[in-house]
């Protein structure tokens, strides 16, 4: 399975066709966009032994599902607990009897919605929520929301999957659009022509349909997810590890956990506004609420990552002209310092000659580049690694300026 943040979002229910040449298998990773893939389906493929991988930024775990695939050993890390609760949901082995018992959860689930044979459970506190759904949306996400509840026990298979399905169909009855960094929203009121002649109860067993076919493949190799701060990793884990591929958020203010309410709300891992935005202040990269405000008077370490070109292009970003120009340099300050921090922390955990693998993209502030793969690059020749190397690896919307690259480099033996 694969709620893709933050394109799943975006494309709403627009999911790609997982590219696995060695395999040949569909499983969850048919829900990642292509392209994601594929990149790490070729840096795990060219690996000629078994290895540990580790991916310190897990996101929904598909390079730990692709080593999985691979035979391989993974261990992810991720800071959000709905994400954690994604990979796990991803990564664990699913049985026939989990299949077959989650069709039937499925089937009792949605007679008890068509005969309103539970209460409507209680609408998330999400702000304005008639914006995001219409009414007979609404209605029917709060049924169905208690009768997984009345058919399934906590933890188990059977509501995992069930849960797993319902985040896709809550996103495609959603009116919010997520195509940019101000969010929109389509039908703002009443409900759509699409909808107007949709069942909506058999869109749900569709998308179990869907996600039951991905849970039938079970890798045969393992992944192992902890939640947990990758800028902490020592603290963490014990292990070491032979490959890293990974990537982390792009220096460019998305909030993740932005993008991620409609399901966070829904299945309890956020209550209110001031929850997401302590969230986002803790994660690396995005810039939302209470972390915004904080960002103003935040101040960077005397130990951190201080380069004169950074320095230089911080100060344009800052330029009295641009509108919020002092905030974003800080935002910019912080996120390399958090990842100069993260870097420093994992040398402690990889094995001599480990390889390790950054996608990152470069972003754009006021008409300044800023070019995070060299910052990156330059990050890891000061903290001791070799042979770093930069490598595009396509292009990320119709700026040509904006790309992303692998930033690779090895622990020295």
């Amino acid at each position: 399975m694969r709620i893709e943040i933050p394109e799943g979002l975006r494309q709403r229910a627009d999911y790609t066709h997982k590219y696995n040449a060695r395999t040949g298998r569909h499983g969850w990773l048919r829900l990642t966009p292509a392209y994601s893939v594929k990149v790490v389906e070729e840096l795990i493929g060219t690996v000629e032994k078994p290895v540990q991988v580790l991916d310190p930024f897990c996101g929904t775990a598909t390079t730990g599902l692709s080593a999985a695939y691979h035979g391989y050993e993974a261990t992810t890390i991720e800071i959000n607990p709905f994400l954690v609760w994604v990979a796990r949901a991803k990564t664990r082995f699913y049985t026939q009897k989990d299949i077959l018992d989650t069709q039937h959860a499925c089937t009792a689930a949605t007679a008890l919605v068509v005969r309103e044979g539970v209460s409507h459970a209680s609408a998330p506190p999400i702000h304005n929520i008639e914006r995001w759904w219409s009414a007979r949306s609404l209605s029917f996400l709060r049924l169905l929301t208690s009768a997984i509840d009345a058919v399934t026990k906590k933890e188990s298979a059977e509501r995992t999957l069930l849960q797993v399905a319902f985040c896709r169909t809550l996103i495609r009855l959603s009116n919010a659009a997520f195509n940019h960094q101000s969010m929109s929203f389509k039908s703002p009121t009443g409900q759509s022509l699409f909808e107007a002649d949709l069942d909506l109860g058999e869109l749900y067993v569709e998308d179990v349909r869907f996600v039951l076919d991905g849970a039938k493949d079970n890798p045969i190799g393992s992944c192992k997810v902890i939640e947990g701060d990758a800028r902490a990793l020592p603290k963490l884990i014990k292990e070491q590890f032979d490959l890293v591929i990974t990537s982390p958020p792009y220096a460019n203010r998305m909030s993740y956990i932005r993008e991620l309410r409609p399901y966070m709300y829904w299945l309890g891992y956020l209550v209110n506004g001031m929850e997401a935005g302590e969230l986002d202040w803790r994660s690396i990269g995005g810039t939302w609420g209470v972390a915004t405000s904080r960002l103003n008077e935040w101040e960077r370490a005397i130990d951190t990552y201080w380069p004169k070109e950074l320095e230089t292009t911080l100060k344009k970003i800052a330029h009295k002209d641009n509108a919020n120009g002092k905030l974003l340099s800080n935002y910019v300050s912080k996120y390399f310092e958090d990842i100069w921090l993260h870097l420093r922390g994992l040398r402690q955990i990889l094995k001599k000659g480990a390889q390790i693998h950054y996608i990152v993209g470069n972003s754009m502030f006021y008409g300044v580049l800023l070019p995070t793969e060299q910052y990156y690059a330059d990050m890891l020749r000061m903290l001791g690694y070799s042979n770093v190397s930069i490598r595009a690896v396509r292009k990320r919307n119709s700026k040509k300026e904006l790309v992303e690259f692998d930033v690779s480099a090895s622990w020295p033996c």
